[in-house]
């Protein structure tokens, strides 16, 4: 007998997993990501980028079924993941997986909470579709990330793992809520392979539509599972064809084993980085070792020189081209620059050491941070090389204007498995996100009914509190 393809091994781990199955640590793991996720949500709605994009839910019209976090009336569940998918991802303060170097969380948990709400579905099998939506993001990222280059070969082609991935998590999450079988998985699966997209260049020169990437994986993967459940089918081949999603995206440059291997038994989910700062993850380590300067008393009026070290691959990113690196012109664009992370370290910040309010137009442009900025230059480092993707990792040396030289070395990511954050800081996080936006009463329901989230018997009760963070809510 042949072996199943790799389209249906993953879609009858998605529809067959027991919810009573999973590890302890993945149903904890769980609930985290959605409390961070529903922070980040409501943290955003006000950027002008989510503005935009939840009058655009807001203009579609549709049946309403599940709610849109900024939005008061609810929304075509498809819709509803578009937005809460945008939110999530837009302050780039949500989770990553290394070494795949994707976010599933921003993709996954709102494309299974519109149809958690959509369907009425218990918390228990909510947190199931979420733990196995982003089990397989995960699972296709690392299947194309590259051992012996140390890379992401969607990176190296400019395409954005996170959402193309994000679209195929998000429909099996999405199927699993609505109860479809392995077979109709599989075509969920298929379906959203023909939806999934993204491209990176804006994080090189531009410009804000990756903000809406993981909304529109959201929404593509709730259609996905829609549309095979009405019948749509996909090609059982889908992963690994001739002309399927491997050879399309990847030009057949991929690793079937990293999808296969321990599938059900060993879970990536407890691994997936939390992000401490919001700002593109390669940018974490050069904030760390900025405030650790600033701890032992490098003030940025004495920096005279600075050397930011870090592995090859990531310069593109944040420190190219240079001179637009060096004076972002956005707080946007700021949270993509590795000279803005030194100033920002060294400066100091709020929440857990720099947090959103740290992210400006006006900050961007402080002749202070400026300053600082102009000095810095960003060059490859060998020890990092060694080190990378398994941790973004950093070398920060400062030359002060007194002529003494200073190093601070950052070889692991806060918020990972070796330095992770506590439950009490990610509650800080949380509780500073949702700040000023949702009533301290109603925050601290939210927080309660996550927490008990496998053990509620449906996410309405929590979706509705949500409906408190209404940008649009008419006067009485």
């Amino acid at each position: 007998m042949a072996e199943p393809t790799l389209g249906r091994q993953l879609a009858v781990f998605a529809a067959d997993t027991p919810a009573t199955a999973l590890p302890a640590e993945v149903v904890g793991s769980v609930r985290h990501r959605v409390l961070d996720v529903v922070g980040l949500c409501v943290a955003a709605v006000d950027l002008p980028t989510s503005r935009a994009a939840l009058a655009y839910v807001r203009d579609q019209g549709g049946q309403g079924q599940a709610r849109a976090i900024g939005v008061a009336a609810p929304v075509p569940a498809a819709l509803a993941a578009f937005g809460n998918g945008v939110l999530a991802h837009s302050l780039d303060y949500d989770d990553t997986h290394l070494p795949s170097v994707l976010h599933p969380s921003a993709s996954v948990v709102p494309a299974a909470l519109a149809a958690a709400e959509l369907t009425g579905a218990s918390g228990r099998e909510t947190v199931a579709a979420v733990a196995v939506g982003l089990e397989v993001c995960v699972r296709l990222g690392m299947a194309g990330y590259d051992r012996a280059a140390g890379n992401s070969v969607f990176f190296e082609h400019g395409q954005h793992a996170t959402s193309i991935c994000g679209t195929l998590g998000g429909a099996v999450a999405a199927a699993r809520l609505f109860g479809l079988d392995a077979d109709r998985t599989l075509d969920a699966l298929g379906v959203a392979a023909s939806m999934a997209a993204g491209l990176i260049e804006a994080n090189r020169t531009g410009g804000t539509v990756k903000r809406i990437h993981c909304g529109w994986a959201a929404h593509s993967a709730v259609s996905a599972a829609t549309l095979a459940r009405y019948g749509i089918s996909g090609p059982p081949t889908v992963l690994e064809g001739r002309f399927g999603f491997f050879e399309a995206f990847l030009r057949g440059e991929y690793d079937p084993a990293e999808i296969t291997r321990g599938l059900g038994v060993d879970w990536a989910v407890p691994d997936i980085f939390f992000k401490p700062y919001p700002a593109n993850h390669f940018t974490h380590a050069a904030i760390d070792a900025g405030l650790a300067l600033r701890e032992r008393g490098v003030r940025p009026q004495d920096v005279e020189t600075v050397t930011l070290g870090v592995p090859t691959p990531v310069i593109r990113t944040i420190g190219q081209p240079i001179d637009r690196k060096r004076r972002p012109t956005t707080g946007y664009e700021a949270q993509f620059s590795g000279p803005y992370a030194v100033a920002a370290g060294l400066h100091g910040g709020g929440v857990l050491g720099v947090g959103p309010d740290d992210f400006t137009d006006a900050l961007a442009a402080d002749p202070s941070r400026r300053a600082v900025m102009e000095r810095v230059e960003v060059v490859p480092d060998d020890r990092c090389d060694e080190i990378f993707p398994n941790q973004f990792p950093a070398v920060l040396r400062v030359v002060t204007r007194d002529g003494r030289e200073w190093t601070e070395e950052v070889l692991t990511n806060r918020g990972g498995p070796q330095r992770p954050l506590t439950t009490a800081e990610l509650a800080v996080k949380f509780r500073h996100n949702v700040a000023g936006r949702l009533p301290a009463e109603v925050a601290e329901a939210v927080a309660r009914e996550i927490d008990g989230l496998d053990t509620a018997p449906d996410v309405r009760r929590l979706t509705g509190l949500l409906a408190a963070a209404a940008s649009d809510t008419p006067e009485e």
